[in-house]
């Protein structure tokens, strides 16, 4: 305490003249402040940082911000995929109709349009058609004949009232005069069935239609037995057969619109389809649906096609392609919880198209699903939703 007060008195001692005592106490007391004021910052950086650190981080630690879409539901076309082959819907072979013989004159080519009876190609009737005109002198024979006995019975009907003859003549020459008539009815028969067998000798075409193939030529023999010469398509008419799974001929009916693309081209026909098969086949579990065309010279029939039908609307989900993932589960997309967590949702998809990806099953449309990023996320992972509107 004598100590203290010493230098206290030694420090008033010190002071300049006029200068307070208290001033060189306050100077040593803001000393003591500020050493005490660095001690104990640099007791804080070395102890009191390790134990914050922690707790600071967890509390300036950033969620992840990802994008999200609420699909809704929405009307789509459900749409099937098929190839298959072209065809004519009405095809009609054509061969020999009568007795056949030799070719003389083919008269038309593939492709061609031609009328219901038109000649396709004629046949060398040269025999035929003596004996045609044989026939017809054997109906002016009979003809003469019956002329003959006509006018004998006129005559005997008029002496048979002078009783120059008797009744029974007159019956007889009247049954003569019958069987010349007979007579010519069956040559003249005859004649017409001859005129018919020539006429059969023609290769006709059945029925209005398009040319599709040629399989006979000048000089070449034809018989009943020479098979198919010429196909026409009926009207023109052409088709596609399109080969379907059995689940999706299951739903779909005729009139179903169609857009074909045969191969080998980038152009578009509109068709519809007009048949689905009754039957399904064992085999391939497939079935046929036909798709009526208009004719058009890029339509050849045995060509191959590939078409897109429009088999009816549903109501669902549609998602974006870059939503879906998938695993040895299945597919599935990930949505977001009402607590902002990652949560994985299975799901069953439909159809794909450019529109996006229809889901079957599994959403209803108010969920919140991770449009894309979603192989960064993991089930319950907090994130944070930034909500884009659905296209």
């Amino acid at each position: 305490m004598n100590d203290y007060q010493g230098s206290i008195g030694h420090e008033e001692r010190l002071a300049l003249p006029g200068e307070p005592a208290a001033s060189g106490r306050a100077r040593r007391i803001v000393i003591v402040l500020v050493v005490v004021a660095a001690l104990a910052l640099v007791t804080w950086a070395m102890f009191g940082r390790k134990k914050a650190d922690p707790a600071a981080g967890q509390k300036t630690e950033q969620m992840p911000s990802v994008t999200v879409v609420v699909p809704g539901r929405k009307t789509v076309d459900r749409t099937l995929s098929a190839t298959g082959t072209l065809a004519a819907r009405r095809e009609m072979p054509v061969g020999v109709a009568g007795e056949g013989g030799m070719i003389t004159r083919v008269l038309v080519e593939p492709g061609q349009w031609v009328a219901a009876g038109q000649v396709l190609a004629t046949v060398d009737r040269s025999v035929q058609t003596q004996t045609a005109q044989s026939l017809a002198a054997q109906v002016a024979v009979a003809r003469s004949d019956q002329g003959i006995a006509q006018a004998e019975l006129d005559r005997a009907k008029q002496l048979v009232d002078r009783g120059f003859i008797s009744k029974a003549d007159l019956q007889r020459r009247a049954a003569t005069r019958d069987a010349a008539a007979a007579r010519v009815q069956v040559a003249s028969a005859t004649l017409r069935e001859a005129n018919a067998r020539n006429g059969r000798l023609d290769i006709r075409a059945p029925a209005a239609g398009l040319v599709l193939t040629r399989g006979v030529e000048p000089g070449q023999i034809v018989s009943a037995g020479s098979g198919v010469l010429f196909r026409m398509a009926q009207g023109g008419q052409l088709e596609m057969r399109a080969q379907l799974a059995e689940a999706d001929l299951a739903s779909l009916r005729a009139g179903a619109r169609a857009d074909v693309v045969p191969v080998g081209s980038d152009r578009h026909f509109a068709g519809e389809v007009w048949q689905v098969s009754p039957v399904i086949d064992p085999q391939t579990r497939q079935g046929v649906a036909r798709v009526a065309l208009r004719y058009d010279p890029a339509l050849r029939p045995g060509g191959f096609a590939s078409a897109t039908i429009v088999g009816g609307a549903a109501v669902a989900p549609l998602l974006p392609d870059s939503a879906l993932q998938s695993d040895d589960k299945g597919s599935f997309v990930y949505v977001i919880g009402k607590d902002d967590k990652v949560e994985r949702r299975n799901i069953r998809i439909g159809q794909v198209s450019d529109a996006g990806v229809t889901v079957v099953s599994g959403l209803d449309g108010t969920e919140r699903v991770v449009r894309s990023a979603g192989g960064f996320l993991a089930p319950g992972q907090k994130v944070k939703p930034v909500v884009q509107k659905a296209s």
